[in-house]
């Protein structure tokens, strides 16, 4: 079956552009022009990808994607102006797994929502089958099926959170820079930046430390980070 992908913004041109070029890519797609219709559409249509605009009228992207966040873990692309940085990281820190500023292409925005998904489809389990069994300590990994748990207990992590988290599970030893781990979730050359990167370890240690996981990534001043011990102490 085609990938759903549901596109929210209040630019009904920026909507039928990525219609077009979405669905010659295979997906297929369904729109929503405001907030409040956005999630009323991702109740009824459980998307496998979410395309959604920061600034929109009546209810921000922001806003939805915290609704959406507290029911879903689905995988959300930002679409963001250039003076919005700050909507940007805020959203990162809300969940999102991407953005794309405008103006965009078309062809960049299919790519991104590609390699996304292929993160939590069929390519992405095979091509990870050899981590099958990764965790340290109180920490324990599913590569096949994105699932993190903690003393048995999951959590709900986003497709970039365990993205990072995998990658430190898979060389525990080693620290990681910031251009590596974005190497590694997105391949080379992807136009990502640090601050989104620590943005996401944020979000990963505030999780973890709600059920008492304070050591799960450490930081190495200057490097990066690298997988904590994982036993419970302070990170």
């Amino acid at each position: 079956m085609p990938q759903r992908i549901l596109i929210v913004d209040d630019d009904p041109h920026i909507r039928q552009l990525l219609v077009f070029a979405l669905e010659k890519a295979g997906f297929t797609t369904c729109e929503a022009e405001n907030g409040e219709a956005a999630l009323a559409k991702a109740a009824d249509t459980a998307p496998d990808l979410v395309v959604l605009d920061i600034n929109m009228p009546r209810m921000n992207g922001l806003e939805v994607c915290r609704r959406l966040r507290s029911e879903s873990d689905v995988p959300i692309l930002f679409l963001s102006s250039r003076d919005e940085e700050i909507d940007r990281v805020l959203g990162i820190e809300l969940g999102a797994d991407d953005y794309v500023v405008k103006p965009f292409s078309p062809r960049e925005v299919t790519a991104r929502i590609g390699a996304i998904l292929r993160r939590t489809g069929s390519q992405g389990s095979k091509a990870q089958a050899p981590d099958e069994g990764l965790g340290r300590g109180r920490l324990s990994l599913d590569p096949d099926g994105w699932i993190a748990s903690w003393d048995g207990q999951d959590l709900t992590l986003t497709v970039t959170e365990f993205g990072i988290l995998r990658a430190l599970a898979a060389a525990p030893s080693k620290v990681f820079t910031r251009d590596a781990l974005i190497d590694r979730l997105r391949g080379p050359g992807f136009a990502i930046t640090d601050r989104t990167i620590d943005s996401h370890v944020r979000n990963l240690r505030s999780k973890f430390a709600q059920v008492g996981g304070h050591d799960v990534v450490e930081t190495r001043a200057g490097v990066g980070y690298r997988l904590g011990a994982c036993q419970g102490g302070s990170a």
